[in-house]
């Protein structure tokens, strides 16, 4: 079971920065942790990728706090084996 997770871009947008790369859940993992650099996460989202229509879309497993958003490095659960995008709104 692994998850990994590839940040591919970081641009500064005004006081946020938008972080933005591609998850993978292989060997029957079905999601793990994102590990932004920042702080807080005001948004994420969360894109698979693939042939077929999913049964079930990604989440975030993480409690979403009004003000602060998600921790800094947010949990996602996805279906087995499934690999996509994310793209976040962070804070420091």
């Amino acid at each position: 079971m692994a998850f990994s997770y590839t940040k591919v871009f970081e641009v500064p947008l005004g006081k946020v920065w938008l972080v933005g790369g591609a998850y993978i859940s292989a060997g029957g993992s079905t999601g793990g942790d994102i590990v932004t650099g920042y702080s807080h996460v005001s948004a994420i989202s969360l894109q698979p990728e693939g042939a077929a229509i999913l049964a079930n879309e990604p989440v975030v497993n993480e409690t979403y706090v009004a003000g602060s958003g998600y921790p800094g490095s947010p949990t996602i659960v996805t279906t087995g084996n499934e690999t996509g995008s994310y793209i976040a709104v962070c804070q420091k």
